[in-house]
């Protein structure tokens, strides 16, 4: 049976736990007719700015999938935890520092989404990328209709067909960008670290049979909190792999045998017609 995966969070806030009237009132932001209310997660909780609001992802029971990169934010849990792994007394932050740059136009072309120093001089510092999961299937649209209307006690199921898109998060998405700024950050003598969410990390494979906490083992601190049922966000697992491995993670699919390739290819191979002159 497909699960149909819905709204876990919504503005912050766990769908399962809210009031009828909460609800309302939440879809009728959703829907862009009322303004957005604050982001719990974010300091300073500046109006939400993700459209729709839906912070993360549920089917059932199981355990929550974030699909907002803003829901990291919560208690600077990550940049803490990262300077807690590299040694820092002291942690600055930086957010979204350009790392690339146009050759044209000279206007930054790519950026560092945080960077944690352990001072203000930039003496020593590392990147930390943050991956959320993006969802395949039909948008949330109808979900808030429903929403909207909807006068149960309970919250209504989703609508519609949907699931985390692990593929377009990783290999389409992540990879790239950690193929692009590792190679560099090797050069200049520091470390990328990324953060994903335990369900992310498990799609990809998962912790390490043996994984390593030597910074000097690898390029990437990667960095898996994880949602608990009362949907916390905490620390739970991190290990330092090489790019190369990394890569290889992220890719999570292995070629097929050429024999099954052939088979496959069979099915569906079809013969151009010949142009008939005259």
């Amino acid at each position: 049976m497909t699960m149909r995966y819905g709204i876990g969070e919504w503005f912050g806030e766990p769908l399962q736990t809210m009031t009828v009237e909460r609800r309302q009132h939440l879809a009728r932001a959703a829907l862009r007719e009322t303004s957005p209310p604050p982001c719990p997660f974010q300091r300073g909780n500046p109006p939400c700015s993700k459209v729709g609001g839906v912070c993360s992802i549920q089917a059932g029971e199981s355990r929550p999938v974030i699909t907002c990169p803003r829901r990291f934010d919560v208690g600077d849990l990550l940049p803490l935890w990262l300077g807690e792994i590299v040694g820092f007394s002291d942690i600055y932050l930086a957010r979204e520092v350009p790392f690339m740059r146009s050759p044209s136009t000279g206007r930054p072309a790519g950026r560092i989404d945080l960077v944690v120093s352990g001072d203000g001089n930039a003496a020593s510092w590392f990147g930390l990328e943050v991956q959320a999961v993006y969802f395949s299937g039909k948008g949330m649209q109808a979900d808030f209709e429903l929403l909207a209307q909807n006068r149960d006690s309970e919250p209504p199921p989703p609508t519609e067909l949907r699931r985390p898109d692990w593929r377009s998060s990783s290999a389409k998405r992540l990879m790239p960008q950690l193929q692009v700024k590792c190679p560099t950050m090797r050069r200049w003598g520091t470390k990328l670290a990324v953060a994903v969410d335990m369900p992310f990390f498990q799609a990809i494979g998962g912790p390490s049979t043996d994984p390593s906490h030597d910074l000097n083992e690898g390029d990437i601190v990667w960095l898996v909190p994880q949602m608990d049922q009362d949907y916390r966000l905490t620390t739970h697992h991190w290990e330092v792999l090489s790019l190369e491995d990394s890569s290889d993670k992220l890719l999570s699919a292995e070629t097929v045998r050429r024999s099954e390739f052939e088979d496959a290819l069979r099915v569906r191979l079809t013969r151009i017609p010949a142009n008939e002159e005259g």
